[in-house]
């Protein structure tokens, strides 16, 4: 990344870092940031840059000279970085009064390859590029270089308990902290603009059945925490049934964004059923999300998950599906699956051979129980498939609840159904233009 790159991006992350400062729990902005709007110092100059490399016996990686050409060290780089190094800054950690770093992490990777170095031996050769941290620092490796003489980076924390965060650059590294800054702090200007801009764009393109580009482009908006790109990417993976990525813990958030969820009824409609099932849905022994709910989530959210889990114990409780067209069509599919004796779910083979009449049973009344057990389920499985179809035509009808709904996803919430949608056929679903009202 040259001069020219660094100059609008570093002047664009020092705009939107003065607009997310918090007098009250923020540290203080220096008299010059406020005055210049810039994080950064004067430029470093070509002889200063080569004095470094001569004192450090190595040239610099490209990324980090242009950054100095630009700026000759940077205050806040992201939320737990307080300044980087200039040029008379930069150092080995091991000289440092840093070095503790290392022999805190010598030995963490015991049982590693014998070929890969420990990440207290990585740490050892590393340059340290920055000064003062919040139990962070970060570092670039020169024994780690790509073909065009980056150095890999490194972000540490002590309170982290991931280790060394590798990054593939200097630039990598700062882009990183600008992504975490960002997420956490949500300040106004032209990025969360135009992530607003590009995630209302991906909306629109998985309505019309698009998948993989609006599901990347929706991760990218989540790193930079726009909550509406964490709904949609959500509905999405869900759909896939791909619950080992699918962030419902994302729904327990910010305050804020709690109190935005309430307001909107993708959450009474579509998400809360999600999270009653959500052990059932992720395979997990407990309801994470909803027991924190509970816990923390605003007066009118806790109202809601109350009054549903007390329809939840009525004997005629049924869960509804969307709009009513759809909501009929979806209940006609189940009500016929559960009328069916087929459907009903047979004993495993263990409990059904530790029933009474199996106690002198014969190796022949075995194998039949076996036998009985299989065409069991090869009945119930050729239901659920017929069923298919009928569902696939029902998506004709779905209708979103807001503007923040691109996909079915309560379905999940029935047993019957969610059997029904494997993850390739919830592709197909996402394949199909949805919610058309044009």
């Amino acid at each position: 990344m040259g001069r020219e790159q660094w100059q609008p991006f570093l002047r664009r992350w020092s705009a939107e870092w003065i607009i997310g400062h918090d007098p009250e729990n923020d540290r203080p902005l220096d008299d010059e940031v406020v005055r210049d709007r810039w994080l950064g110092f004067a430029a470093a100059s070509a002889a200063e840059i080569a004095a470094a490399e001569t004192r450090l016996g190595r040239s610099l990686p490209p990324s980090l000279r242009e950054f100095l050409l630009v700026t000759n060290g940077w205050r806040d780089a992201g939320n737990f970085i307080y300044q980087l190094a200039g040029t008379t800054e930069l150092a080995w950690l091991r000289d440092t009064d840093d070095s503790h770093w290392i022999q805190s992490y010598s030995g963490e990777d015991a049982d590693a390859y014998d070929d890969e170095p420990d990440d207290g031996e990585i740490l050892g050769r590393c340059l340290r590029i920055s000064l003062d941290g919040d139990m962070a620092i970060m570092l670039l490796d020169p024994d780690d270089v790509d073909a065009d003489g980056e150095w890999a980076g490194y972000w540490l924390a002590s309170w982290s308990d991931t280790g060394p965060e590798r990054h593939d650059s200097f630039y990598d590294l700062m882009y990183r902290q600008y992504v975490s800054f960002h997420y956490l702090c949500q300040p106004a200007g032209e990025t969360r603009d135009r992530w607003d801009a590009t995630v209302e764009q991906a909306r629109l393109a998985a309505l019309d059945g698009e998948i993989d580009e609006p599901m990347a482009t929706l991760w990218q908006a989540s790193e930079f925490g726009r909550r509406r790109a964490m709904l949609l990417h959500l509905q999405l993976r869900a759909m896939l049934g791909d619950w080992h990525t699918v962030p419902l813990s994302n729904l327990v958030g910010r305050p804020d964004d709690r109190a935005d969820l309430v307001r909107d009824p993708l959450f009474a409609t579509e998400l809360l059923p999600l999270l009653f099932v959500e052990d059932r849905l992720t395979h997990q022994p407990k309801r994470f999300t909803l027991e924190r709910l509970k816990q923390i989530g605003p007066e009118p959210m806790r109202q809601l998950i109350a009054d549903y889990e007390a329809r939840l114990a009525s004997p005629d409780f049924r869960l509804t599906f969307g709009n009513p067209q759809f909501d009929t069509a979806v209940h006609d599919i189940v009500d016929r699956l559960t009328a069916d004796p087929a459907l009903q779910i047979p004993e495993p083979l263990h409990v059904r051979l530790s029933s009474p009449r199996f106690a002198f049973a014969t190796h022949a009344d075995l194998h039949q129980a076996r036998a009985d057990l299989v065409h069991d389920e090869q009945a119930r499985q050729r239901l659920i498939d017929a069923a298919w179809p009928e569902l696939r035509t029902a998506m004709r009808l779905w209708r979103p609840v807001s503007e923040n709904h691109i996909a079915p996803v309560v379905l999940r919430a029935d047993p019957v159904i969610a059997e029904i949608i494997t993850a390739k056929r919830g592709r197909e679903i996402l394949a199909m233009r949805r919610g058309d009202t044009r």
